[in-house]
């Protein structure tokens, strides 16, 4: 599967992307914030992560800047039997809002693919991704989380939100359709 959005285009990994995720995922500042990469992230983690399979209800993807190539990846998983929203970007790319759009191209694709509600997560240290899912409209469901940080060995506080992709669709396409 791939998408391109107004700026960036998503992806599938390959194998031979194995050095451009470790050049931009590849330093503690991206994988602390992270609940499954470990620390230190190494070229063996990278080819593990460039041959994950993918499931076509919760597709991940690699964040691609046409001239320029990987800058981060985005995509969905599972947390707690709901699909889950994760996303990083290099940090050479903070601040230009590659993350808000990339983490929209994914939550269209979800919408696509039929989900109703996406949840997503951020450690509490890290409120810049809490900046991303206001943006893209996720709510804080009020519980308070912890997650496992594989890069940090250890649970860390974290806020949970959700997001109801019901609540935002246009009924006209679905009053034309009937």
């Amino acid at each position: 599967m791939f998408h391109r959005s107004e700026r960036l285009f998503l992806r599938p990994a390959f194998p031979e992307d194995s050095g451009a995720i470790l050049a931009g995922i590849g330093e503690e500042a991206i994988v602390r914030n992270l609940a499954r990469a470990p620390w230190p992230y190494g070229i063996e983690d990278a080819r593990s992560f460039a041959a994950l399979p993918q499931n076509p209800r919760l597709p991940h993807f690699l964040v691609t800047l046409p001239g320029v190539g990987v800058i981060g990846s985005a995509g969905m998983g599972e947390h707690e039997g709901e699909p889950e929203l994760g996303y990083w970007i290099a940090r050479a790319h903070w601040g230009c809002g590659y993350a808000t759009e990339a983490a929209d191209a994914v939550l269209k694709i979800a919408r696509t693919l039929g989900h109703r509600r996406v949840v997503a997560g951020h450690f509490v240290d890290n409120p810049a991704s809490g900046k991303v899912l206001r943006k893209l409209g996720f709510v804080p469901t009020g519980r308070p989380g912890q997650r496992f940080s594989a890069a940090r060995g250890h649970a860390v506080d974290s806020v949970e939100f959700a997001l109801d992709l019901e609540a935002d669709m246009d009924p006209a396409p679905l009053a034309h359709a009937a």
